[in-house]
């Protein structure tokens, strides 16, 4: 077992990350998620392989000269020797980067926090929880969605037996940013993200095809057995698929579908999930994050709303403001920095995490590369139905 690094048993928790320079959307995504509930201090990184971009990213966030870096392995060397190293990493690069990155700041005993998915392949994923096991360290990947409070509240519904025997899940993202060939035009987000040198075997199934998978998942708590998977590429020319169509088999015995895409025009972020059981069905959308509608059999439909007194209390415990103010994409990211935070203070004190406290670990970001794995199989072997392990 590795070591975490020492650190003081008050204070904000020592934050770095390597990724999310200038240019990149989700590095300052991780940045504001971080700050909103005041857990960490951002102290150091490597925010690009470029030395020029990294010194000015850099500088631009304030971060002391000495500790902007080019090279990630230098930074968790230096980092680990510092007495006021980083404590914890958050990781923002492109998919091919996700494992090196983590295994370096594993090794330096220094906590992960990493995008989604976890790698991009299968082996490498499963390598990595391996050392993330021995390490005994921290390992958190933001699948930002599980902390919004309407989907932990369908969670809960769904634990707590209220919609009986689940029987059917149906769940999508789709989004229209694809449908032409963005990535011709330079545009960076669409360039690594179609690139299967940088992505990964899949495309849209690992853009945002896991992301509706792990809500899946997430919300039911039921293990997927099988899958059977027909991954498009619509827009010529293009490496990998934009939108995926999948029938899933639960382990006990419900059925799923899934559907993601990328060039479905007039889709912005439509992740929507609906999960039905003998006693009644749950329907959530992202684009309508506060509100969640419920509708027992036989009974008129109703809908529970963010923030009132209907809510469970696993949801009421991360809603941060009053019921009728938007509250959805970023704080569902700092719901996950936070969730990681009180964990990280309990291992600065020897202590066991809350048993409230949960957030989505290596464990899941395997599920969702097993899932992208399972995906690909099937659709290349013709859409048959391929078991998932």
């Amino acid at each position: 077992m590795v070591e975490p690094r020492k650190q003081p048993d008050t204070g904000r928790i020592r934050l770095g990350m390597v990724g999310g320079g200038e240019g990149a959307f989700i590095g300052a995504v991780h940045r504001m998620a971080a700050r909103l509930d005041d857990h960490y201090q951002f102290v150091a990184g490597c925010l690009s392989s470029t030395p020029e971009k990294a010194q000015r990213s850099g500088e631009v966030l304030g971060l002391d000269p000495g500790r902007i870096y080019s090279d990630f392995r230098e930074m968790a060397k230096k980092e680990a020797r510092r007495k006021d190293g980083v404590e914890a990493v958050s990781i923002v690069t492109p998919n091919h980067m996700h494992a090196p990155v983590a295994v370096a700041f594993l090794k330096a005993g220094i906590h992960v926090i990493c995008d989604k998915p976890l790698t991009t392949t299968l082996k490498e994923a499963l390598k990595l929880q391996k050392l993330a096991a021995e390490s005994g360290l921290i390992f958190a990947v933001t699948h930002n969605y599980t902390g919004y409070p309407m989907v932990r509240q369908a969670r809960a519904m769904v634990l707590a037996g209220e919609l009986g025997e689940i029987r059917v899940v149906q769940v999508e993202y789709a989004q229209d940013w694809l449908t032409g060939k963005l990535e011709d035009s330079g545009q960076k987000q669409a360039s690594w993200r179609t690139d299967p040198k940088q992505s990964g075997a899949g495309g849209c199934i690992g853009d945002i095809g896991t992301h509706a998978y792990n809500l899946a998942d997430y919300i039911t708590g039921i293990p997927v057995i099988a899958l059977c998977a027909e991954l498009s590429t619509f827009v010529e020319g293009r490496s990998l698929d934009d939108n995926a169509q999948i029938m899933l088999r639960y382990a006990n015995g419900a059925r799923g579908l899934l559907w993601s895409s990328q060039v479905a025009p007039g889709n912005e972020n439509g992740l929507r999930i609906r999960v039905y059981g003998s006693k009644g069905g749950l329907e959530w959308q992202q684009e309508h994050p506060n509100q969640l509608s419920w509708s027992p059999f036989g009974e008129a439909k109703r809908t529970i709303s963010r923030g009132t007194g209907a809510t469970h209390p696993d949801a009421a415990r991360v809603s941060r403001i009053p019921a009728g103010h938007p509250e959805g994409y970023l704080e569902g990211f700092a719901t996950i920095y936070t969730e990681v935070a009180q964990a990280i203070r309990a291992v600065r004190h020897g202590a066991d995490c809350p048993p409230e406290v949960h957030f989505p670990t290596i464990k899941d970001g395997v599920k969702g590369v097993a899932f992208i794995d399972a995906a690909v199989k099937s659709s290349r072997r013709g859409a048959r139905w391929v078991a998932l392990t």
